[in-house]
């Protein structure tokens, strides 16, 4: 199994827009293959930041059947600022 740490830094004051379309996300995520679970979140120091920890089987789930969705891109990607760091763990 890999772990998928992601740091979201989200543009000053969109944070509940964010966690709205996180919402619909979060159907998306669970649907792709290789998916085990997921938790995002909240920094209790910085305002607009989260964490963002989702397992999946392998590697190429994550970079190949999610990453590249159409649907993730669309819901996501434009509340990012800067667009994040994503690292996998094992």
């Amino acid at each position: 199994m890999i772990l998928e740490v992601a740091v979201l830094n989200i543009k000053k004051g969109l944070s509940k827009d964010f966690e709205a379309s996180f919402e619909k996300a979060e159907s998306i995520i669970s649907s792709k293959k290789g998916y085990v679970s997921h938790q995002l979140k909240k920094c209790v120091e910085q305002k607009d930041k989260y964490i963002l920890l989702v397992n999946w089987e392998t590697i190429e789930d994550h970079e190949i059947g999610f990453r590249k969705s159409d649907e993730y891109k669309e819901l996501l990607h434009h509340f990012y600022d800067p667009f994040p760091t994503v690292e996998h763990y094992i």
